[in-house]
């Protein structure tokens, strides 16, 4: 079970930065935007409350349908990071279709980040007003917030996804999470899905719930209805490495995005030439040879060292292994499948000194949580025990065929020899 110090569902307020923008004409009479980070608090309660900190902007969020909170529990308050911005609805007002509304809203977006990357939830902060704002492109001229100053809203919208981030094994299937929710029944909701990948841009997927309208697939409609917009990848390959781009748009909030990296990947083979153990004798040379085949992408490290055997499983006190310097790289060769495959290789010479050493090959990509290791164990002989043992080899085989001979010539031909016979009866 998870255990948190201060559990999102009871936090009463959490510190965010205020992105604040100030645009301008630059030189060249184009606009520019100039991004000035201020402190806020995102406050929870209830209208008419007196802020937490009197020093710094307050969004204070006030209960609606949604609470922003339920989407990101479950964890630690400190792993979270909170932003929010102004959002420009670039000069459309149109009247939140909610209870007790008024004409015009101020909008911004909170975004709340697990710092571990466990998901992403951004909530449309609603703040009502009776007058319009200043100028069509509100942008433009966004009115001013004053440190100290207290901003009522409510969540509009909320969207989120728990897989910012997607790393697929080749022809494994694939979730991309993404879901969101309204603080009314019936929106004119459009979501769509589009897969981008060097500025090409193609549409997966999309869907209009008013008008019932779908193209494309990859998204359940009956999770839809309920605010499942995720998409299934179902048999990933290297074209699918790429940016996938979860789209829902609510009038006038149009086409908030969430954007996945799905980066292909596929664990690299590793395999010695060796075994487990490796006899050589004394001046002795071997090729040792450690490839990893079938991996992607191209990024793989390999490293040779060695260290003394009797040491490699102490935690504490043992010298740390010695990286090998005549280490070669062969060059990539490219598989049909798209993957790739390396060899690193050094000369072994046997030294008696060096009989008992550990000699291990470690490899890392990014597939793996923890590198690849493949070890052998160098046994060195002298060359003179090599003579030895040959000479006892070659006397033990001479004496067993001599008794092999004798005990057939005695259970056969030596019993039915009559002279053989004459002797033992005189």
């Amino acid at each position: 079970a998870l255990i948190c110090v201060q559990c999102v569902h009871q936090m009463s307020w959490l510190p965010c930065q205020f992105i604040d923008e100030s645009v301008f004409v630059n030189a060249e009479n184009l606009p520019e935007t100039k991004l000035i980070h201020r402190e806020a608090m995102l406050q929870f309660g209830q209208k008419g409350d007196a802020p937490l900190n009197p020093r710094v902007i307050t969004f204070l969020v006030t209960g609606s349908k949604l609470d922003l909170r339920r989407y990101v529990d479950g964890v630690d308050e400190g792993d979270l990071e909170c932003e929010v911005r102004r959002y420009s609805t670039e000069g459309m007002h149109v009247r939140w279709p909610v209870q007790g509304a008024q004409e015009y809203n101020r909008w911004f977006t909170c975004t709340v980040k697990h710092s571990k990357g466990l998901f992403t939830a951004t909530g449309f902060l609603r703040h009502p007003s009776d007058q319009p704002p200043p100028g069509q492109q509100d942008f433009r001229r966004w009115p001013a917030i004053q440190d100290g100053e207290i901003l009522t809203t409510t969540v509009a919208m909320v969207i989120k996804t728990q897989s910012p981030s997607v790393t697929a094994g080749l022809s494994s299937q694939q979730k991309l999470h993404c879901q969101f929710a309204l603080d009314h029944k019936g929106p004119n909701v459009t979501v769509e899905w589009h897969f981008q990948y060097r500025g090409e841009r193609n549409k997966l997927f999309s869907h209009n719930s008013r008008s019932g309208q779908t193209q494309g697939s990859g998204v359940g409609m009956k999770s839809l209805a309920g605010g499942d917009a995720s998409y299934i990848l179902p048999f990933a390959k290297m074209s699918s490495e790429g940016m996938y781009i979860c789209s829902v748009a609510v009038n006038p909030l149009e086409k908030f995005h969430f954007i996945f990296s799905l980066l292909s990947s596929e664990t690299p083979r590793v395999s010695l030439n060796v075994g487990p153990t490796l006899a050589l004798q004394e001046g002795g040379e071997q090729k040792v040879i450690c490839e990893a085949e079938n991996y992607y992408p191209l990024d793989v490290e390999i490293v040779w060292y060695e260290q003394d055997a009797a040491m490699s499983g102490q935690r504490v006190g043992a010298p740390l292994p010695r990286p090998l310097q005549n280490v070669l790289l062969s060059s990539h060769k490219h598989n049909s499948d798209k993957t790739y495959s390396v060899s690193a290789f050094f000369y072994l010479q046997a030294r008696l000194r060096d009989s008992g050493r550990q000699f291990t090959c470690s490899v890392s990509h990014r597939s793996l949580r923890v590198p690849i290791k493949k070890s052998f164990i160098l046994a060195v002989e002298e060359p003179g025990s090599w003579v030895f043992n040959l000479i006892v080899g070659i006397i033990v085989v001479t004496l067993l065929a001599f008794l092999y001979v004798m005990v057939n010539y005695l259970h056969s031909g030596g019993c039915g020899d009559p002279h053989a016979n004459r002797l033992m009866k005189g």
